[in-house]
């Protein structure tokens, strides 16, 4: 089934491997924000089913980012992606009511995962 998806990475190079990992999947890019300022802004207005999101970013981490998109809608499915450990920053994923944690590198992890929501 084709899910909505908002990426979130302050790398417009992730963006566009994210991107092209996910398209060919029949999903549809409903938005690209280049930090969790914009993210939080754009979840609002488009309502994506998805969100892929970056831990770290300039202004507004993505931990941030996806707290204030979850006090705005408790039902958010938002999945961070990283090239950092994931054992530091998973707990802290899940604890927060996230989908996942997955290596951005791990393309075919990422499209499984939201395949299969």
């Amino acid at each position: 089934m084709c899910k909505r998806i908002l990426i979130v990475d302050d790398s417009s190079i992730m963006r566009r491997m994210i991107r092209k990992t996910l398209e060919p999947g029949g999903h549809k890019i409903v938005g690209e924000a280049r930090n969790g300022h914009e993210a939080v802004s754009m979840y609002k207005s488009l309502k994506p089913d998805i969100v892929t999101m970056d831990v770290t970013m300039r202004g507004m981490d993505g931990l941030t980012a996806a707290k204030k998109i979850l006090q705005h809608d408790d039902e958010a499915r938002i999945l961070f992606l990283s090239n950092f450990n994931a054992e530091a920053y998973s707990e802290n994923a899940a604890l927060m009511g996230a989908i996942g944690y997955v290596n951005k590198n791990k393309s075919g992890e990422i499209l499984n995962l939201i395949s299969g929501l």
